[in-house]
């Protein structure tokens, strides 16, 4: 499978390799965004003990960095618009990466509750400044293989967590392995610095508009954000937060919880999972740059993996039955991504970019605020397998919000929006 060939380039020279460049760049930084989210939730079993408090308690740990992205995204995406992005972004990598630092270098847990909304501010740079650089710096063509390669990174960055901070902890203790993650982070905010010279967004920049057009970026930011598409593409955000919060935090203890399945097992699943979501948002970049049908893909990746989630909450099933079972979820939630960002670009005027994924984005963090405390709530009140259950209503539910928010954007451009 070709994810970017330079046969297919238009003649420009450099523009391929040019490109390649930025993707990677930025696909640097959004590697630390997804590791970052995931970093601590491998460890809740080991902290729980550790600090002495409930599952709830630690779901708080990441409603604090939901919250704190949430409203930070926002934020970012009207300066990203007004100044630009690349300072944004690397400052955002670099402070992220001093707050998990720090957060090896603490031992209270409030201290890391507070640690954490540091990095959740922190966090909030990436969507906004990401999409904004990738719309305004590479080629058209190639737009829905950048963004599928951009999300692909950032899952990957998830992918390897698990594996990564258990092993540190289990060599160094949780809080060494923490404060190297952190560490990590500041050096690939150098290596940006260092490297990044061909990551150049300027205010209200967009391939999308034609020589001599006015910017939009001036132009009712708040009737952009509330008009029914983008408002629905908030809500889809929303819900796939909530499902993929269920599995991609919680996998490990509810499995545990459920079925008695032993950590080093249920790890290998979560991680399958995850690496599965990385290999499927390649192959949906594919597919997003060879079809205007984004919901229909979403809608079939959606039902598959709603269905999938109940058998898993419904049935023990062996190591390798699990193990097959989610990385097929995976690879179809991967599949949804590339298509999620086309049709969000697809709804946003030419140099709205940081505004509006900055704001749609949010969801995930809405959905990152409620998930812990909901599927935290689940497991303290001994119903493992309703995890699933709901993880499941929520996939549903997203299948209906694709197709509402084509409907959406169908209507807002027959009124002139």
């Amino acid at each position: 499978m070709t994810v970017l060939s330079p046969a297919a380039d238009d003649g420009q020279t450099g523009s391929f390799r040019g490109d390649v460049k930025v993707i990677s760049l930025i696909g640097v930084a959004h590697f630390f965004s997804h590791f970052y989210i995931l970093l601590l939730p491998p460890l809740f079993p080991v902290l729980k003990d550790a600090f002495g408090v409930s599952y709830v308690d630690l779901g708080l740990i990441l409603v604090a960095f939901s919250g704190a992205t949430g409203i930070s995204q926002i934020v970012c995406g009207y300066l990203v618009d007004k100044i630009g992005a690349k300072g944004i972004l690397i400052g955002g990598l670099a402070l992220e990466g001093a707050a998990f630092l720090l957060i090896g270098l603490s031992g209270s847990y409030w201290t890391v509750v507070g640690l954490m909304v540091v990095a959740g501010i922190a966090n909030g740079v990436y969507h906004p400044a990401d999409y904004a650089i990738l719309s305004a710096s590479v080629s058209e063509k190639r737009m829905g293989r950048a963004f599928s390669l951009h999300t692909f990174t950032g899952f990957f960055g998830g992918a390897v967590v698990p594996a990564t901070i258990i092993g540190l902890a289990a060599l160094f203790g949780w809080q060494a392995g923490v404060a190297a993650c952190g560490v990590a982070g500041m050096v690939a905010a150098l290596g940006l610095i260092v490297f990044g010279r061909s990551l150049k967004h300027e205010p209200g920049s967009d391939k999308r508009r034609k020589p001599g057009a006015k910017s939009d970026t001036g132009a009712a930011p708040v009737s952009i954000l509330l008009s029914p598409p983008i408002l629905m593409c908030l809500l889809f955000f929303t819900l796939l937060a909530l499902s993929q919060g269920g599995i991609n935090q919680f996998l490990i203890v509810t499995l545990n919880a459920l079925y008695d399945t032993p950590v080093a097992e249920a790890t290998v699943a979560l991680t399958f999972y995850l690496f599965g979501t990385a290999g499927g948002i390649l192959v949906g970049g594919q597919i997003a740059d060879r079809t205007r049908h984004h919901n229909r893909v979403a809608a079939t990746c959606f039902l598959y993996t709603a269905v999938a989630v109940l058998v898993v909450g419904s049935v023990p099933l062996p190591l390798w039955g699990l193990v097959v079972l989610m990385v097929s979820q995976g690879i179809a939630q991967g599949i949804i991504m590339p298509s999620r960002d086309m049709l969000v670009r697809s709804v946003t005027p030419p140099g709205a970019m940081g505004k509006v994924f900055g704001f749609v984005s949010s969801g995930f963090s809405i959905g990152g605020i409620v998930s812990p405390l909901l599927f935290g709530f689940l497991l303290d009140s001994g119903h493992p397998s309703t995890v699933f259950y709901v993880v499941a209503a929520f996939m549903v539910i997203s299948l209906v919000t694709v197709f509402t928010a084509v409907g959406s954007r169908s209507s807002a451009s027959a009124s002139g929006m």
